[in-house]
């Protein structure tokens, strides 16, 4: 079956609209496989860099490269530092503009930590942050942008890469803190000490971003651990393991949205695990069918966590059609469809 046998209604021309300049661009590589110095890619971006979301973001950096104030960054959510710059990737902003570029070397100097990992700090304060903050939602979502903005080979970036796989694997010499990250397969203290499928899916998005020959064994086996994480549950009911005497997943796995914080749903595992290989799983059934049961008779899907009002500018309207998540679906369906 074609990835459009899927699809109710071809959603194309819709994502391609010029007034969505930033969905644009990513259909264009995303759908339809142009490399990102085509001319047509090329000029989408240069206008969603002038557009908003990604205007709004970049009109409130300040000239040292943070957001609201300085420090680590995770606060205000979902306006501090840490934040805009998870946003901006997840926008495609380009990573040759001097804002993003700002935004990039000011983590890179104030959200990392002495392990290597990036602190989970709201702190107003430019001092680094204590190794004990650290956790796999937010180093995940960090890893996957500065990685996509070309800071692969940069030491700190090689430092988070180096702590989420010894994490992952739960290595001997690495020190796990009560506080954060308490133990190997993405156990963390916000989940009462039991695995975390959302920072599992933030983690491994990060890792499958590395080329395959730029991951040493560590991350490779970092990755297929992640992998075998995420598949041990069906992503359709998401019943990973949950603490607090929680019985029921979170209603936010059910909920597709853009942008994407530390909250993941069922479609970012489904791309989490397409990025790895896993396409054709036949685990990845009953998932893929429940994506598919979400579209409207258009072959759109809608918004239903957009995050309105607590990020400098609304990005789509809740519980509306939305181009992103709509790409996000596209571009899973082609990954497991073909």
């Amino acid at each position: 079956m074609a990835w459009t046998d899927r699809i109710r209604s071809d959603p194309l021309p819709w994502l391609l609209e010029p007034d969505t300049p930033a969905v644009r661009a990513a259909a264009l590589q995303r759908l339809l496989d142009r490399p990102a110095d085509d001319p047509d890619v090329a000029e989408a971006r240069a206008r969603a860099m002038r557009a908003d979301p990604i205007a709004a973001i970049l009109a409130a950096q300040s000239p040292e490269g943070w957001w609201v104030k300085p420090g680590p960054g995770y606060a205000p959510k979902y306006t501090g530092t840490v934040w805009s710059l998870i946003f901006l990737d997840q926008l495609g902003a380009d990573p040759a503009h001097a804002g993003v570029r700002r935004a990039c070397e000011y983590v890179l100097g104030h959200t990392s930590t002495a392990v290597g990992g990036f602190a989970c700090s709201g702190a107003a304060k430019e001092a680094t942050p204590a190794p004990s903050l650290v956790i796999h939602c937010l180093n995940g979502n960090l890893l996957r942008a500065l990685i996509g903005f070309g800071y692969l080979h940069v030491d700190r970036v090689q430092a988070a890469i180096w702590w989420a796989a010894r994490s992952i694997i739960g290595h001997p010499e690495h020190r796990f803190y009560a506080s954060s990250t308490c133990g190997p397969m993405f156990a963390c203290a916000a989940n009462d000490r039991q695995p975390c499928a959302w920072g599992g899916v933030k983690e491994v998005l990060a890792l499958a971003r590395i080329p395959a020959g730029d991951r040493d064994p560590q991350t490779a086996a970092a990755l297929q651990a992640g992998g075998e994480f995420l598949l041990s549950r069906d992503p359709a009911e998401a019943d990973y393991p949950m603490g607090w005497g929680n019985t029921k997943p979170s209603s936010s796995w059910f909920k597709l949205g853009f942008p994407s914080g530390y909250v993941a749903d069922v479609l970012q595992v489904l791309e989490a695990l397409v990025a790895l290989g896993h396409g054709g799983d036949p685990r990845l059934g009953h998932a893929v069918d429940w994506l598919v049961a979400q579209q409207d008779r258009e072959g759109r899907w809608a918004n239903r966590y957009a995050y309105n009002r607590k990020t400098w500018c609304d990005i789509e309207a809740q519980g509306k059609p939305s181009k992103w998540v709509t790409l996000r679906a596209c571009a899973v369906l082609r990954g497991v469809g073909g």
